[in-house]
């Protein structure tokens, strides 16, 4: 029996399979505004027949977003506009889910295939960035933030706490805190970004300040008998890749005592010059680490993009939950193939009925 095609019960959420479509943003929306495509993008994604269908990295305030073409989540005018996405999601059998996020000092960017570099200073689409401390990010993204003030983080926080009520009162149920990847959380527990000499930096507990703290005000407000998640880069690849794991696990060990109910396992990103192992399931062994040493269930989203390796790392206790997404842009049927590669018993349960009905009769 195929250990991915097993349900995966988190909260009053079960999930049909433990195949999830991970964040990927689509540089899509319109100062902030899902639209068709959003709608049109996330319907197929859940059609495919993964369990779970995670929004893009949604800000949660203007200057929070990547680009300019970002989706945005700091107004209910916004957060209406995802009501068909959820809806869409849902229909489909999947259950929605989003990403809050703030990109700190990595705003402000040109989309991908327009550059995927700072706004030139000067140019109107651009805005002033935020951060930690004032230390670029460097390369293609040189632009010096402003080092937040106890006024401005108190007032990010909030941000995030207000995202959350809109994304559970437009019927998301499933929500994950994107403290990842060298945006805005990721960069206040990074030594590489954070300087600061307050209660916000310095030892480990500090720089962990903003982040716990973030989680604890969104616990409050998010039901609790749904998934609160979060993705977090517990690594580097910068030298001191073990002390900062031992580091990460304590504070995943605090996440959990505060009321996270799973990790997306993941890389830090917050400088440019690493040499990151990228193949095949490479952070499978990284992430079965957090999951036992800090006994928490786990997800991650690199490398795990063939039906082979996703059953591996599931049978095998390494993720509770696989990420898959570029093969689901490939094939937003990719949970179906994956089925029948696996040899599942009558794999066209993993489709809407109106698509099992055809594959099963002929």
């Amino acid at each position: 029996m195929s250990a991915l095609f097993q349900p995966f019960k988190l909260k009053d959420i079960t999930l049909r399979n433990r195949i999830a479509v991970p964040p990927m943003c689509q540089y899509m929306a319109i100062d902030g505004r899902a639209n068709d495509w959003h709608v049109s993008h996330y319907a197929g994604m859940a059609r495919g027949g993964a369990g779970l269908v995670i929004v893009e990295a949604t800000a949660v305030a203007p200057e929070g977003r990547i680009t300019p073409a970002c989706t945005g989540i700091w107004s209910d005018e916004l957060a209406q506009a995802f009501v068909p996405v959820v809806q869409e999601i849902k229909a489909a059998g999947s259950v929605p889910g989003i990403q809050i996020a703030h990109a700190g000092r990595k705003a402000s960017a040109n989309v991908p295939w327009e550059g995927d570099d700072h706004i030139a200073e000067g140019d109107a689409r651009g805005w002033p960035t935020i951060a930690p401390s004032a230390i670029a990010y460097g390369r293609n993204l040189p632009k010096v933030p402003k080092a937040m003030s106890i006024d401005d983080i108190a007032r990010v926080r909030q941000n995030f706490v207000d995202a959350a009520i809109r994304a559970r009162d437009v019927g998301f149920e499933w929500l994950e805190l994107h403290f990842a990847h060298g945006y805005l959380a990721q960069s206040f527990f990074s030594p590489h970004a954070n300087q600061r000499d307050d209660i916000y930096g310095g030892s480990v507990e500090n720089r962990a300040r903003f982040l716990l703290e973030t989680l604890r005000e969104v616990r409050k407000v998010w039901p609790e008998n749904l998934p609160l998640t979060v993705r977090f880069g517990v690594l580097e690849y910068d030298g001191r890749d073990e002390q900062t794991l031992l580091e990460s696990i304590g504070l995943v060990r605090q996440f959990k005592a505060d009321g996270m109910d799973m990790l997306s396992v993941t890389v830090g990103f917050t400088i440019p010059d690493t040499t990151i192992p990228w193949g095949p399931a490479f952070l499978g062994e990284v992430t079965e680490r957090v999951r036992r040493e800090a006994d928490v269930p786990v997800s991650s989203a690199w490398g795990f993009g063939t039906p082979e390796i996703a059953e591996r790392v599931v049978k095998e206790q390494q993720l509770d939950l696989v990420m898959v997404g570029r093969s689901h842009l490939v094939n937003p049927h990719w949970t179906y193939a994956a089925a029948k590669e696996l040899g599942v018993a009558r794999p066209s349960w993993t489709l809407p009925a109106p698509y099992a009905h055809w594959l099963e009769r002929y």
